[in-house]
Formats: C-alpha cells, sequence, structure tokens
C-alpha cells in the first residue's frame, strides 16, 4: 500500500539519494544542544518538542519540501495530535503489524532492507519511530473520516448520490466480487518464537486445502488453527495487505501473512466479475477514499477544523 500522504512519494527519491550517500561517518550526529528538548506546543494533554519538530522538519527535507519547514512542521505535528487522538477515542487505529507491514513494503520499494531503512531514516534525523508513528495516522485517519461522513458505518453512499454518480458515469462500474475464507495458524503471544515454525507449516497446508466446503473439517488436521468466514468482498473493499496477495493467489489460496493472530492465509472460494448497485457504490466509495487520501477531501478538513475548535491548544 502507498503511504496515504500528498507529497510523499517525493520521499522516494530522497530515501534513494540519501541511501546512495550513506557514508562509515553518520550523517546526522545530535550535538548536547540539540539532545536537549523543550515543550513547543500542548495539544490537549499531548506535548510537542522541540525534538518532535526536529525530526519533522527533517522528514519534510527528505519530501523536499520547501518554505518555513518550522512552521510546516509544527502545524503538522499539531494536526497529526488532533488525528491520532480522536483515532484513538473511536477506536479505529490499524495495527502495529499494519504500520509494519507498511514500512517493510516502502524499504522493499526503494531496494532497501529494513536495517537499511531504518539506519537511513537515523542518519537523515528523522528515525524509525517518528515514521511509523506518520504511517499510523495516515493508514488510520481516512478510515475514520470515512465512517464519520457516511450514512453507515461503513460510510454508505445516499440512494441520492449513487444516483447522481451513476448518471455522470453513464454505466456502471464492473468490479471483482470475492467470496471469501480466512485460515488463521494461531500463535500466542507467549509463543511469538515458533512463528517461523508455523509459517512453515501454513505454506505446506496450502497444498492441501480441500476447498471451502471442507475447510472447517480440514482445520481438525491441525493445532490451533481455525476458520473465519468473509463472505462476499469486492476487490476495491479488500484490505491494502491482502489485495496484491489475493491478485496473485494461485490453487485457490494466496500466500501467507504474519499478522498479530499467527501466520494467515485467504481462501479463494469464489470470484466473478460484478457490475450492480452494491458494486457501484463500493468502487464509488473507494474513489472518494483515494481523493481524501491525496488530500482533495473536503470532509477531512472539515471534520480537522471539528477537533481543532474544540481543543486545547497551547504554542510556546
Amino acid at each position: 500500500m502507498a503511504i496515504a500522504k500528498k507529497g510523499t512519494g517525493l520521499l522516494l527519491a530522497g530515501v534513494i539519494a540519501l541511501s546512495l550517500s550513506v557514508s562509515p561517518t553518520p550523517i546526522f550526529m545530535p550535538t548536547l544542544a540539540q539532545a536537549a528538548t523543550s515543550v513547543v506546543a500542548v495539544v490537549n494533554k499531548t506535548a510537542i518538542t522541540t525534538g518532535d519538530v526536529s525530526r519533522r522538519v527533517a522528514f519534510l527535507k527528505l519530501q523536499r519540501r520547501t518554505g518555513n519547514l518550522q512552521k510546516i512542521a509544527k502545524e503538522e505535528l499539531v494536526n497529526e495530535a488532533l488525528k491520532r487522538e480522536e483515532i484513538a477515542r473511536v477506536g479505529m487505529s490499524v495495527s502495529t503489524a499494519d504500520v509494519d507491514a507498511s514500512f517493510e513494503r516502502f524499504a522493499s520499494s526503494n531496494k532497501l532492507s529494513i536495517a537499511q531503512l531504518n539506519s537511513v531514516l537515523d542518519q537523515a534525523g528523522v528515525g524509525a519511530a517518528h515514521f511509523k508513528a506518520f504511517i499510523a495516522v495516515s493508514m488510520s485517519w481516512p478510515r475514520l473520516v470515512n465512517a464519520r461522513y457516511g450514512a453507515g458505518s461503513r460510510g454508505r453512499l445516499s440512494n441520492e448520490d449513487l444516483v447522481t454518480r451513476l448518471l455522470e458515469n453513464k454505466q456502471k462500474p464492473i468490479t471483482t466480487e470475492y467470496f471469501l475464507k480466512q485460515v488463521i495458524f494461531v500463535v500466542p503471544a507467549s509463543k511469538k518464537g515458533t512463528v517461523g515454525k508455523r509459517k512453515a507449516e501454513a505454506e505446506k497446508s496450502r497444498a492441501s486445502f480441500p476447498g471451502c466446503d471442507q475447510a472447517m473439517e480440514f482445520a481438525k488436521n491441525y493445532l490451533d488453527v481455525s476458520i473465519r468466514n468473509l463472505g462476499r468482498v469486492l476487490e476495491p473493499e479488500m484490505p491494502p495487505e491482502w489485495k496484491p496477495l489475493v491478485e496473485k493467489a494461485k490453487g485457490g489460496t494466496t500466500a501467507t501473512r504474519v499478522t498479530e493472530r499467527g501466520v494467515e492465509y485467504l481462501a479463494i472460494c469464489n470470484q466473478r466479475q460484478v457490475s450492480d448497485d452494491v458494486a457501484a457504490e463500493v468502487v464509488f466509495r473507494a474513489e472518494d477514499i483515494g481523493k481524501e487520501q491525496q488530500g482533495e477531501n473536503p470532509n477531512s478538513e472539515k471534520y480537522l477544523e471539528e477537533l481543532r475548535s474544540k481543543a486545547q491548544i497551547v504554542m510556546q
């Protein structure tokens, strides 16, 4: 999944250029004065420090942003603090595993290992933790906005909006409909050291998966394996971490993923091309989310402005 932030694409070039210039001597070595931090803003009860601002300025430089970077950094951090608090209040944060997976994909897309990306970010003065915090908000916030301004928890379009969009497009969009089951090789938190073994076991089991109708019987042949019926999932609704695996699936199952629950893969029970009102709504909603991720959704600013009006923000 591409990191959802306008201008972040420019970060790719910055990271690549920086990684090519890495020398044995670290580029960023904080002095004692730099290491000392003070509070520059308080958003409700969340403090933003000079260290936070310094890391964000370094991040903006990687994006090749111009202007008053100190001011831009403070504004972004205040906005993210508001978003993060609201995401936590509503309980719609992406998981740590989702963030780590996005971080790993970002490293891979730049032909870097995770260790190399960590080193590049550290030397630039950004740090992996700051980047991951940015990723978490960028992934979670669009979900929150979509849920808030839809007619239901899934952000459904009104009938009027749907008809308008259909008339504008002149024909119903076509998308792929999947019926899925999720196979989970459970790894308890106390046994994370067994993930490698469970991953190998899960991968091997794919060859003998008998199909969705026999999934429950199949699970009985293994220790701590559960089956979840995901039902109908339209392609635009597919979670970004699963989408490429579903598209590349062979033999009716996807490759495995390590998650907070253990090691998982999806079984594709059925798939077909569909063009109906439900499919059209999902496609249109996905388009709206895409626009929001590029900073084009006015509801995002509306929501943020509402949070800002109710917040206690003290700039120091």
